[in-house]
């Protein structure tokens, strides 16, 4: 009985996420305040409309299953690949992959399997993400290197702090639902709509309160994001050709 209703109460929260993780405006006519307000940012990133990155979820399989979920951590997880906008608001959910697949792979899983619903970034738009991605039209990474001062220098530092909003999304749901952290032994396909479930409880909260700013300790930070390091894809030579573009605008801005 109490199994039937977990899993009706379950199903229902999913239903709701359809209406709530998803962007306010594909768009995106306007510049976020977040970045608007950022003296850094603004003007140079003004096209940014959220950040893509992925995290790593535990999960609870047999010894036969786990094998190909079990990732550089050592232990099994499910790869979980998430968008935000500049409120906090998933506006892009994907889980389930294997632990042990690279952050491009799921990338592009997502993106082939969800194809009409996967949110796209319009023309002249991108997110910002880590070097575990490619840098392509519509997704742009840091820079290589640490010079300090250097144009790619200052471009990281900010790019960095604009994208730390996907890591405070995740840092908000783990920090809230311990069940991710200790995750019972159903089958997979309730334990990836438990995932899902725990970013639309929370971040339903926006449709309810436009004044709600979740908040996380600083030691959650740690537990955010799961990043492969350097993606071994190409990038496209005219994200390249923006990205530095985009670096020396902002160090002469600067200077």
């Amino acid at each position: 009985m109490i199994s039937r209703k977990f899993d009706e109460v379950l199903n229902t929260v999913i239903e709701m996420g359809k209406d709530f993780i998803r962007p306010k405006n594909p768009n995106f006519p306007n510049v976020h305040r977040r970045i608007r307000d950022d003296r850094r940012a603004y003007p140079h990133f003004k096209d940014c409309i959220g950040a893509l990155d992925g995290t790593h979820i535990r999960v609870c399989l047999s010894p036969e299953e786990q094998i190909r979920f079990i990732g550089k951590s050592g232990i099994p997880t499910q790869n979980v690949l998430a968008i935000c906008d500049f409120d906090m608001r998933f506006t892009y959910v994907s889980v389930g992959q294997p632990g042990a697949m690279h952050d491009t792979s799921v990338l592009y899983s997502a993106i082939n399997v969800d194809k009409q619903f996967f949110p796209h970034p319009p023309r002249e738009k991108y997110y910002v993400v880590d070097a575990g991605y490619p840098n392509r039209p519509g997704y742009l990474h840091h820079t290589r290197g640490k010079e300090p001062r250097t144009p790619r220098e200052k471009f990281n530092r900010v790019h960095s702090s604009i994208r730390n909003v996907i890591e405070r999304c995740f840092g908000v749901i783990k920090m809230k639902w311990q069940i991710l952290y200790n995750m019972p032994p159903y089958s997979m396909a309730k334990q990836k709509k438990i995932v899902v479930a725990t970013m639309d409880l929370d971040f339903a909260r926006f449709d309810r309160d436009s004044d709600y700013i979740p908040t996380i300790p600083k030691r959650y930070n740690k537990f955010a994001t799961g990043s492969d390091g350097p993606t071994t894809m190409p990038n496209a030579p005219t994200m390249d050709a923006f990205r530095d573009e985009l670096a020396t605008a902002l160090a002469f801005s600067w200077n």
